[in-house]
């Protein structure tokens, strides 16, 4: 399972500076960790911190988990993607979500309404546009001609945030994949798993790439890293979709499907997430700053073990 790693996009309780999250990137690159991972959250852009980055820090995967489709027309994302692409030289995964019925509607002032077929047609324009086509649509929600006139650049991988089985189904026919957050490795096993390789077999595409982000903390005090968890990521537990994974799960909040523990036990945790299907790990290192450098340590070795295994 490839080991990916989160950006901490505050420092000292303030903002983190472009600066700071480009010697984060230098950081990872150094132990080796298959990819850095950036939320696009209410601060920095994402892809616009990828490319600075990138432009710096070679030979390391760069993802999106997830870039919010709404504020963003698919032409534009599609332009900023390709951009982005070229200039860190193809090493770019892009991730996209729908992101949340609260914050599409409270901050952006937009339309919730008929999530999938919104996504559906969202592809239909930045996918072939990505892959260097131009698009003639004309649907509920989207019309656009347009074909773009961009640098050689290889497209970028692409993969949905999807949870209930219709988005599951869609990310399998038409991306390279899933990248979920807060889902448990029952879920996994019984849920995400089957129903998106079904659907990326029946539309004849490559198995896909099923990313997994949780939280993950070593500590000699699982109890009270757990308890720190149900603070932090409170939240989640109460936006409708990650509750009903959750719910799947048998989890009563976030903190119950954090990866917590020794080392020992976080990595038979890790081995029950990648029998259960998961492909990367996208891992939100938290904890004291003690315990976030002792779960970092591990993680490298995580990263060594799995480089020198013989394929």
């Amino acid at each position: 399972m490839r080991i990916g790693v989160g950006t901490n996009q505050s420092a000292r309780g303030q903002a983190a500076t472009i600066d700071e999250l480009i010697e984060q990137v230098e950081h990872h690159a150094r132990h080796r960790f298959d990819k850095v991972v950036f939320a696009q959250l209410s601060g920095i852009d994402a892809l616009t911190v990828i490319a600075l980055a990138g432009r710096v820090v070679p030979d390391i995967e760069l993802e999106t988990a997830v870039v919010p489709i709404y504020p963003r027309h698919p032409v534009a994302l599609a332009q900023q993607a390709l951009t982005t692409q070229a200039a860190i030289g193809g090493r770019l995964t892009l991730g996209i979500g729908l992101s949340h019925r609260p914050v599409v509607e409270n901050l952006w002032g937009l339309s919730f309404e008929r999530p999938l077929e919104y996504m559906q047609e969202y592809l239909a324009i930045l996918q072939p546009l990505l892959h260097g086509q131009s698009v003639s649509y004309s649907g509920r929600r989207f019309r656009s001609q347009a074909q773009l006139a961009m640098p050689e650049t290889s497209p970028p991988s692409v993969v949905l945030a999807a949870l209930g089985e219709r988005m599951l189904r869609l990310a399998g026919e038409q991306t390279d994949g899933t990248v979920t957050w807060m889902v448990g490795p029952k879920t996994l096993a019984a849920h995400v798993t089957p129903i998106i390789t079904e659907a990326a077999r029946n539309a004849g595409r490559p198995a896909p790439r099923i990313i997994v982000g949780l939280p993950i903390c070593i500590t000699n005090d699982a109890e009270a890293a757990r308890a720190r968890a149900a603070r932090a990521f409170e939240r989640y537990g109460q936006l409708p979709s990650y509750k009903a994974m959750l719910d799947r799960e048998g989890a009563e909040s976030p903190a119950d499907v954090a990866v917590v523990g020794s080392e020992s036990d976080v990595e038979r945790q890790l081995v029950e997430i990648e029998r259960a299907g998961g492909t990367e790990l996208n891992a939100s290192v938290f904890g004291s700053a003690e315990d976030q450098q002792r779960t970092f340590a591990f993680l490298q070795t995580q990263v060594a073990h799995v480089r020198s295994t013989p394929v």
